[in-house]
């Protein structure tokens, strides 16, 4: 089946990558027009233009159309995150946690990513899966990334706690109601500017509650 498929796409002339990115928009336009679980494979491959046979060659079933539209979207969260293991000062330190805290806010605002935190929400009761990728693919990657700060930062002696404890308390200090905001359509996305000062301020507010270890 998958042979047959891709013997299709190069006799159109359209390699497997963009037909497979096709079917991803199409999927993901349909699931946030009627809900995931209300979509079908059907409607998926009308509006990508492809059979449904192709539709399973090159993606999979709705599962897997599900997961890779939200891996698609989600992987921006997954922010490089590192201390360099010569830093001993807190003032590095402050660097470190407002370049993270800036490209988090950054790509977390994205349109695209906001559309995948509310397609979750709207599917919480029909089709929980949908939530569960959003939690493990996308938002572990970044709370992972976080931790790691913090655990390095502790093992340099900048700051006392458990990493993950100081991860949730800097993540709430940088977001606070800006995300529901965001989700409910209530504010624009922050600017460069905003961005940035928010970052510095959370840092600011997160190292003075924290004094080095």
């Amino acid at each position: 089946m998958a042979a047959k498929s891709r013997l299709k796409v190069r006799k159109n002339g359209e390699g497997e990558e963009a037909v497979r990115t096709r079917i991803l928009d199409a999927a993901f336009a349909a699931f946030m027009k009627k809900g995931y679980a209300t979509a079908s494979t059907l409607e998926i491959a009308t509006r990508a233009h492809v059979s449904k046979r192709e539709l399973y060659a090159l993606v999979g079933n709705k599962q897997k159309m599900l997961i890779a539209c939200i891996t698609r979207r989600t992987r921006r969260f997954n922010v490089p995150a590192y201390l360099p293991a010569e830093v001993r000062e807190r003032e590095t330190l402050a660097k470190v946690l407002a370049a993270f805290g800036a490209k988090l806010l950054r790509e977390v605002s994205d349109p695209a990513v906001i559309a995948v935190f509310r397609l979750a929400i709207s599917e919480v009761n029909q089709a929980p899966e949908v939530a569960r990728a959003v939690d493990s693919i996308g938002r572990e990657a970044t709370r992972a990334g976080l931790r790691k700060i913090m655990a390095e930062a502790a093992g340099a002696r900048l700051l006392a706690g458990r990493p993950a404890e100081l991860a949730g308390e800097f993540a709430g200090l940088l977001w606070r109601d800006l995300l529901v905001s965001l989700l409910l359509g209530v504010v624009e996305r922050p600017n460069e500017r905003e961005i940035a000062r928010r970052a510095r301020a959370a840092t600011a507010a997160f190292l003075q509650l924290h004094p080095a270890g």
